[in-house]
């Protein structure tokens, strides 16, 4: 049986609607309207992906995400009717990858699943590890894991891709816009600042000295490339 689409959702009309859509998808979707009932949920049945709306009766969605992210190696998709563009970015600093504003198209929301588990099924497709700066980082796209200086590096479906995509030219200077297209696998406005909080959670994770990275350097006023080199096979 296909794993399923997990919406944590309290507003019981609004996760119809969602479910309905995602069902004529043809996705297995469960539902949960607390934040106890859906991490249950998710422990039992680890979900291709989760929806999940923020405004939880019992506990932030903010700290539930956080706490998916720790279960397990999904995609989580942030719904909210917050808005503002720190409320965005924060969101993704906590893990989330990607975020949808309420009311959202449930459609579009439809969409964005594809998307996310897309990238997510992409990373498994390359044959072998691509090791950088003498092992120091092992990229290994078939297990979809990454290794930094012989420690398992637990990063987010979306930082990985994101990681695979710039490793893959390395000392190529790519636009934020290019990243948000090459890597997340959508365009849309606002984006391009969801980027700077993806590279700041792989920096944390990846580099030694965050502010004076090995691997992902900035590049002022264009974007960012990525400056190991790669160990020969």
């Amino acid at each position: 049986m296909q794993p399923p689409i997990l919406i944590v959702e309290d507003d019981l009309k609004i996760a119809r609607i969602i479910k309905a859509y995602l069902e004529g998808a043809d996705y297995r979707v469960i539902h949960a309207d607390t934040a106890r009932t859906a991490l249950e949920k998710a422990e039992q049945e680890l979900p291709l992906a989760v929806i999940l709306d923020l405004g939880l009766p019992d506990r932030s969605g903010e700290e539930l995400c956080q706490d998916l992210k720790e279960l397990g190696n999904f995609p989580v998709i942030m719904l909210t009717a917050r808005s503002s563009e720190e409320e965005r970015i924060t969101g993704f600093a906590l893990g989330a990858d990607d975020y949808v504003v309420k009311p959202a198209s449930p459609r579009e929301l439809v969409y964005r699943v594809k998307a996310v588990l897309k990238r997510y099924d992409s990373g498994s497709a390359g044959e072998r590890p691509a090791s950088f700066n003498k092992g120091s980082l092992i990229l290994d796209s078939r297990r979809h894991s990454l290794t930094c200086r012989g420690e398992t590096c637990s990063v987010t479906p979306t930082e990985f891709k994101l990681l695979q995509t710039l490793a893959a030219s390395p000392g190529r200077t790519y636009s934020r816009d290019e990243l948000v297209s090459k890597a997340l696998g959508y365009q849309f406005d606002g984006y391009e600042r969801s980027i700077d909080a993806h590279i700041k959670n792989l920096r944390q994770k990846i580099e030694l000295d965050s502010h004076k990275p090995e691997f992902i350097k900035t590049i002022y006023g264009i974007g960012y490339l990525f400056a190991g080199e790669r160990d020969a096979l």
